[in-house]
């Protein structure tokens, strides 16, 4: 039987656009100007590469990028690339990366992630942006993370974290239901438990208001990553809150990236767009 979460089992050429995607970060990095491994924690993962447009202008708008990997693989270097659209619009863009599954626990993931937002929003003047011009997009795993700088928790209710003031919200390709994310091929890599899927599911959480959410996904993804993405637009809708639901024609879990850093395809210039909002 198959795990649909498996994405490899999925992409033909998984490995070749891995590569071209870090590739396309080399090329980007070499030609712009980057603060890298700007610390917002005590761990050697706790850091944000910081990348500046060519012309920067006082009061810049600043965007955050969370990349993917399940939790427990990825980095920031091999998404550089997904500054370009946020360059192109003059504004700044910080590629997070954070520590990983199973070492770190989920829920430390997630407060290493609000922890980036508060640090970056700190520091926003010294850098030259306007922080009441701060956006975020993530993908796959880091959409999941991204939800949650605009979502609590079902078992944080009680004691609900302060969270960063955000103008919109890009998630692409998340996983918005961990249920089946402990059972699935994951399950001796970051070692999920059934309580950790319970507590950090955006689909059980409360969101709060942004002034503009996006969910997409590719048209070429399986169906948890279709389901989730309409279910998560359809909860937010149902409960007041603003949600534009999209799906990117023949793109897969990974060729979307290579399509949100295009400063001329659709979705890099919606990327574009809600950076400058």
């Amino acid at each position: 039987m198959q795990d649909l979460y498996r994405n490899r089992d999925f992409i033909p050429d998984f490995d070749a656009i891995m590569l071209e995607t870090a590739a396309r970060s080399r090329e980007l990095a070499a030609r712009v100007e980057i603060k890298a491994d700007v610390a917002y924690g005590a761990s050697v993962r706790e850091r944000m590469d910081i990348l500046l447009p060519p012309s920067l202008a006082k009061g810049a708008p600043l965007h955050m990028f969370i990349h993917g990997g399940y939790w427990r693989a990825g980095s920031k270097t091999d998404h550089h690339l997904v500054a370009a659209p946020v360059l192109a619009a003059g504004g700044i863009a910080a590629i997070v990366t954070y520590d990983l599954m199973p070492v770190t626990r989920l829920g430390g993931i997630v407060a290493q992630i609000r922890a980036a937002a508060h640090h970056l929003l700190a520091i926003a003047p010294d850098l030259g942006a306007d922080p009441a011009r701060f956006t975020v997009s993530g993908h796959s795993a880091g959409a999941h993370l991204a939800s949650y700088l605009a979502a609590i928790g079902p078992k944080e209710a009680a004691q609900p974290p302060k969270l960063p003031p955000i103008r919109g919200l890009l998630l692409v390709s998340g996983i918005y239901d961990l249920s089946g994310i402990p059972s699935s091929f994951l399950k001796n890599e970051a070692k999920m438990t059934e309580a950790e899927a319970a507590a950090w599911s955006p689909l059980t959480s409360l969101h709060l208001p942004v002034p503009k959410r996006i969910v997409t996904r590719g048209s070429l993804e399986t169906s948890p990553f279709q389901d989730h993405a309409a279910a998560l637009s359809n909860m937010l809708q149902s409960n007041g809150q603003p949600c534009i639901l999209r799906s990117e024609p023949n793109l897969n879990h990974l060729t979307i990236v290579l399509s949100l850093a295009d400063t001329k395809s659709e979705l890099g210039e919606i990327l574009s767009a809600l950076t400058t909002d």
